[in-house]
């Protein structure tokens, strides 16, 4: 769809962000990639960074060898340092460090101990860069979602209905929450690009009822918009039945087993996107090849739910989806966050 070409327009947008995370002249900044990484990308933030006068290095690993039994897509949990003890050095002493490996260092194993040396971490989405120019965030949405995950992290008891039949409750105790706004500029945090979203991760045995994803709805793993509706039923965090006939049933029954992971069937995060600009629409403009879908869990108004690991509930798996959820109204302690599918302006 797009030529492979550097275009000025895409240095200043990297620009722009890398300001916002507060990268100054002389500054040491890591690139890291990975050897299948999307090398437009790494060049573009190569040449960013000496635009604004900072000092890049880079940091490239081979792209490692798929452990598992399925295609991984998604998760956010880069496999590619392998806990290699000399990268994580390096990330750890660079201060800025630009992570365009494939999956991202979101959930990845090494990320805390980077983080702890005080180093801050652009994780820049694997997506191409017409969707991050376009995506390029600003000060508005900061406030949105600080103000969201304000909310969250306060918050008791979140729930989801649809005219779809979705009636599902969230015991918001005691959860961990995020809040994305596409940068970020104190150390030791890690932020990511496209970004406009706020997500929870509930304590243990929080998440119970049904989940319908209906017509129109995304599984962000396979790229794919569901034709057929597929029902979900939640136990105790787990999707103990998936029904549904048709290829996007039989497919995410399919993916799940294969696992043969019982924490595959868990859920890993629930939130809501909160970012204008992104949207609904995107995944039929690219090839699947020049998209990652991080717009589609920004599109604000849309219920993001994910199964796989949560560390805070002591659940670790590879297995993941993230499925934006659409058309859902969404309550936070008896005020609704999102009715009907539209984000209400309750945070500005």
């Amino acid at each position: 769809m797009f030529a492979d070409r550097i275009e000025g327009k895409w240095i200043d947008a990297f620009c722009e962000v890398f300001e916002r995370c507060a990268v100054k002249r002389g500054d040491t900044a890591a690139i890291l990639s990975e050897t299948q990484s999307r090398a437009l990308n790494v060049q573009l933030a190569e040449l960013a960074l000496l635009r604004l006068g900072a000092r890049p290095f880079h940091v490239v690993v081979p792209t490692p060898r798929n452990p598992h039994p399925v295609p991984v897509r998604s998760t956010g949990a880069s496999e590619a340092i392998g806990k290699l003890a000399p990268v994580i050095s390096a990330l750890g002493q660079a201060g800025f460090v630009v992570d365009c490996t494939i999956e991202g260092l979101m959930h990845a194993p090494e990320t805390p101990a980077i983080l702890k040396t005080g180093a801050r971490v652009l994780v820049v989405s694997n997506e191409h860069p017409e969707a991050l120019e376009r995506m390029a965030p600003d000060s508005a949405l900061e406030r949105t979602v600080r103000a969201a995950a304000k909310m969250l992290r306060g918050a008791r008891r979140m729930t989801v209905a649809s005219a779809a039949g979705t009636r599902l409750d969230i015991d918001m105790t005691g959860a961990a929450v995020v809040g994305v706004w596409g940068w970020t500029d104190k150390p030791g945090t890690l932020a990511h690009w496209p970004g406009g979203l706020v997500v929870s991760f509930p304590k243990s045995g929080s998440v119970n009822g049904t989940l319908v994803l209906d017509r129109g709805d995304v599984n962000l793993t396979f790229k794919r918009y569901l034709e057929a509706p597929v029902r979900l039923t939640l136990e105790a965090d787990y999707v103990t039945h998936i029904e549904g006939d048709g290829t996007d049933a039989e497919i995410m029954r399919r993916y799940l087993a294969a696992w043969g992971d019982r924490e595959a069937y868990a859920v890993s995060h629930v939130g809501f996107g909160l970012n204008r600009k992104a949207r609904y629409e995107a995944l039929t403009m690219y090839d699947r090849r020049d998209t990652n879908g991080t717009e589609l869990r920004a599109v604000a108004g849309n219920f993001l739910f994910s199964t796989g690991a949560n560390e805070f509930a002591g659940r670790y798996t590879a297995g993941h989806f993230d499925i934006p959820v659409m058309r859902t109204t969404i309550t936070v302690d008896g005020t609704e966050v999102v009715r009907a599918g539209a984000l209400t302006d309750i945070f500005g």
